[in-house]
């Protein structure tokens, strides 16, 4: 072998590594953005997960998340936020109306696919639904604005209940307002009384119901809040002990032990979510997805605790109920 030919097979087996390099696919990083804690979100994270799985990426494979938890501490968020628009993560999933707005005005250029429980035209996060324009669209559960209908639901179940407690959480002030503008004008035209009580903590939850021994409402309403969801555990138990029928936004607030719930399918929600989130890893524009209206809607009703609370749940709203835990 020549001098010429030996030298070049050593250049182009020095430029082999290099070609190696070169076509290697950098791995995508997913900032995950929550204002609670992850130990309550645990089957959520598998269903946002499932929908990422849907569209071609699989955690620890071809796709990385970044989470952030605010550890319900609301005013975090933004700090949270900013954090990752700076390590230039590839998206940012924002799972509620707090951290959507955190991330909105954490990054102009990084696409943002949130869920929110209202209106995201609203609450100033989209242009419009079809066209969300700019660098943010998602997923919108409706649990806020099905306020009303659970009212109803409740008043059917304890039609006896004249005065009804609403909790809210004042730190989230978004849904704070929206779910008390759609309650209280519900509650006036059903001719019921309504209380307001705030709580931002698990010890505000705890002072609420013991507030609640000598101020008795007749029933509790409970805010689509994110904090709630953390601590259903807490509220059912809560409710049970004081023997207050309450009302949810989401059946795993009954499953924890609560007497009903009625709003959207949020495991479902999730993995559109994550199927949002993977189309836009793809290369779809968060300008031209429309934002996702969800569609599947749930009554639970916990038989169990009706009868511990010496409620008869009427035929009616037992056919009505998708679900009956006994």
């Amino acid at each position: 072998m020549n001098r010429r030919a030996v030298i070049s097979m050593l250049g182009g087996a020095a430029l082999w590594p290099m070609a190696a390099r070169a076509q290697q696919t950098v791995t995508p990083v997913i900032g995950y953005l929550d204002p609670r804690s992850p130990d309550s979100m645990a089957d959520l994270l598998r269903a946002f997960r499932q929908g990422l799985k849907e569209t071609g990426y699989v955690e620890g494979e071809n796709a990385a998340i970044a989470h952030r938890w605010a550890e319900n501490q609301i005013d975090r968020l933004p700090e949270l936020a900013a954090d990752l628009a700076r390590r230039r993560v590839a998206l940012i999933a924002a799972s509620e109306p707090q951290a959507a707005l955190a991330a909105k005005a954490a990054t102009a250029t990084t696409p943002v696919v949130f869920l929110v429980n209202e209106d995201p035209v609203r609450l100033g996060l989209v242009a419009s639904l079809a066209r969300p324009g700019g660098n943010l669209t998602g997923i919108n559960i409706f649990n806020a604005e099905l306020a009303a209908k659970r009212l109803e639901f409740l008043r059917e179940l304890v039609p006896i209940a004249a005065r009804v407690a609403v909790l809210v959480n004042p730190a989230n002030a978004p849904t704070a307002e929206s779910t008390l503008a759609d309650v209280e004008p519900a509650a006036r035209a059903m001719g019921l009384r309504i209380q307001v009580v705030n709580a931002s903590s698990g010890r505000e939850i705890e002072a609420a119901f013991a507030a609640f021994v000598s101020d008795r409402p007749d029933a509790l309403f409970v805010a689509a809040d994110p904090l709630f969801y953390g601590r259903r555990v807490q509220l059912a138990n809560l409710a049970s002990r004081h023997a207050i029928p309450a009302t949810y936004s989401n059946r795993a607030l009954a499953e924890a032990g609560g007497l009903m719930s009625y709003g959207s399918n949020v495991l479902d929600a999730w993995r559109q979510l994550g199927a949002y989130a993977g189309r836009i890893l793809k290369g779809a524009k968060p300008a031209d997805l429309p934002v996702v209206q969800a569609t599947k809607f749930e009554l639970v009703i916990n038989a169990h605790i009706a009868r511990m609370l010496g409620l008869t749940v009427p035929d009616k709203l037992l056919a009505t109920a998708d679900e009956v835990i006994e």
